[in-house]
């Protein structure tokens, strides 16, 4: 079990990890070792998750998710496989607590009647600005 708040964890069977060559500079090495690691979390299909978790989490995930509801993270910054690995598991965990935790509320609020007025002030000034230009000293 994977901890990511103190009542949700999710199975490390639910998570698929598969490990591919880097890209970018590294010499040698980096032709030959396949360091990055490409991190797979079926999000939609979690018994883990609750659907509304899932909803938000998928949401967030943004471009990293796929249209069946899949969180794919790619962790390649490391040199070690073992380091970006934990990169990857750490930015899972770390995007499953933040849709873990619900959106508050929007609470609709009413202007107060001053800012009413200093806003009927201000149409009010823009408008005798405009009418006095049409009413301008050019006209003949």
């Amino acid at each position: 079990m994977i901890p990511v708040t103190q009542n949700l964890a999710i199975e490390e069977s639910e998570i698929a990890e598969s490990f591919v060559r880097a890209s970018g500079p590294g010499g040698q090495h980096v032709n030959t070792s396949s360091t990055a690691v490409q991190l797979r979390f079926d999000a939609r299909h979690s018994p883990s998750l609750a659907p509304e978790v899932a909803a938000r989490l998928i949401r967030l995930a943004g471009s990293r998710a796929t249209q069946d509801g899949v969180i794919v993270i790619h962790a390649q910054t490391q040199r070690s496989l073992k380091r970006n690995r934990e990169e990857a598991l750490a930015r899972l965990v770390d995007l499953i607590r933040r849709a873990a935790t619900p959106p508050r509320p929007r609470r609709p609020t009413k202007p107060t009647r001053a800012a009413k007025e200093r806003r009927l002030a201000s149409k009010a000034r823009r408008s005798r600005v405009k009418s006095a230009r049409r009413a301008g000293p050019h006209e003949e």
